[in-house]
C-alpha cells in the first residue's frame, strides 16, 4: 500500500449523475444533495457516492470536477450541476400530422351541414280522387296569404246600423210633417179628420 500526502484545490464546480431515475422523485433533490455533501471532504471524478434519504439509498456518480479531477469541498463554494440519470428515457415526441390529414380536415370544414327539417304539420302534397271515378274539377287557386283587405266605410256603416238601429235617431224625438192618423184639434179618434190641419213649420 502506497500512501501519498497531497493538498487538493478547493472545488468550484462539480457535475453529478444519479444512477437511477428514482432520485428525481424526491421533492427537492438539490437541497437533499447539498445537505448530504457536507458529510464528504473530497470528490473525485469516477467515484460513486451513496446518499440516504427517507430510509432509501441513492447512488450518484461524479462526472466532472473543476479545477481538477479531485477537489476539496470543505468550506468551498461549489456550483453543482446535474446530468440526466443513466436509466432516464426521453418521452417520445408525437409525429406531426401529414398533409393528407390537413386536407381531410379542410374538406370536412368545407362540407356544409345538411338542412334540418322543420318540425310541425305538413300540407298534403298528393292529389285527391273521387269515389265514382269521375274527373275532379280543377281547384281554384287558394288566395295568397297576407293581410285581409280592410272593409269599406259603407259596409262598416251598414253593420253598425244593424247592430245599433238607434244610433241615427234625433236627440229631441222624431219631428212629423203631416198630422198623424185620427188626429183632430179637439180629440183624437180612429177616423180621419174632415179638414186637414195646416202643416206645422219645422224647427230650424
Amino acid at each position: 500500500v502506497k500512501i501519498t500526502n497531497t493538498s487538493l484545490p478547493k472545488g468550484t464546480f462539480v457535475k453529478l449523475q444519479p444512477v437511477s431515475s428514482e432520485f428525481l422523485d424526491i421533492h427537492n433533490p438539490r437541497a437533499v444533495l447539498e445537505n448530504s455533501l457536507r458529510n464528504f471532504a473530497t470528490l473525485t471524478v469516477g467515484d460513486c457516492i451513496v446518499i440516504d434519504y427517507n430510509s432509501r439509498k441513492y447512488e450518484i456518480e461524479i462526472v466532472e470536477c473543476k479545477p481538477a479531477k479531485a477537489i476539496s469541498i470543505i468550506e468551498a463554494d461549489v456550483n453543482v450541476d446535474f446530468a440526466p440519470p443513466k436509466d432516464y428515457k426521453e418521452p417520445e415526441r408525437q409525429t406531426a400530422p401529414s398533409g393528407s390529414n390537413f386536407a381531410s380536415k379542410e374538406e370536412a370544414e368545407e362540407i356544409e351541414p345538411e338542412p334540418v327539417e322543420e318540425k310541425g304539420p305538413k300540407l298534403f302534397g298528393g292529389a285527391g280522387q273521387r269515389v265514382d271515378g269521375k274527373a275532379l274539377k280543377t281547384p281554384q287557386a287558394s288566395p295568397s296569404l297576407g293581410p285581409a283587405p280592410s272593409p269599406s266605410v259603407e259596409e262598416e256603416e251598414k253593420k253598425l246600423d244593424l247592430k245599433m238601429p238607434w244610433r241615427k235617431r234625433l236627440r229631441k224625438g222624431v219631428k212629423r210633417v203631416d198630422a198623424p192618423y185620427g188626429f183632430n184639434m179637439g180629440h183624437m179618434s180612429a177616423q180621419k179628420g174632415a179638414a186637414p190641419l195646416p202643416k206645422p213649420v219645422e224647427d230650424l
